[in-house]
């Protein structure tokens, strides 16, 4: 999927994580900003790069502001904004990316 445009999804609320995404230099760039960086920092990253990958995103700059987020909470919301930023105007089926129904 090719990212067009910025876009965010997430709050900075308790247990949330605000993702903004947007057009890359034909690369993968990831900023985290989190409470637990240290010792949640690599499980953060490879969750929100497994997503992009299964999205077959080659190209973006993610930043990700964790407020104790889980896994899937950063899977929908890493889905969510590549959805946004791709243009994706077609229904969306939510957990495709990961085989679900």
């Amino acid at each position: 999927m090719k990212i067009i445009k910025p876009a965010m999804a997430g709050t900075l609320e308790s247990s949330d994580a605000q993702i903004s995404i947007e057009p890359g230099e034909g690369k993968i760039d990831i900023t985290i900003q989190s409470n637990v960086l240290g010792q949640y920092g690599k499980q953060i990253r490879q969750t929100v790069l497994d997503t992009l990958k299964q999205l077959a995103v080659e190209s973006a700059r993610v930043t990700v502001v964790d407020k104790g987020a889980l896994d899937c909470t950063l899977r929908a919301r890493t889905e969510c904004a590549v959805y946004r930023a791709s243009g994706q105007e077609q229904p969306v089926q939510w957990g495709g990316a990961h085989g679900e129904s």
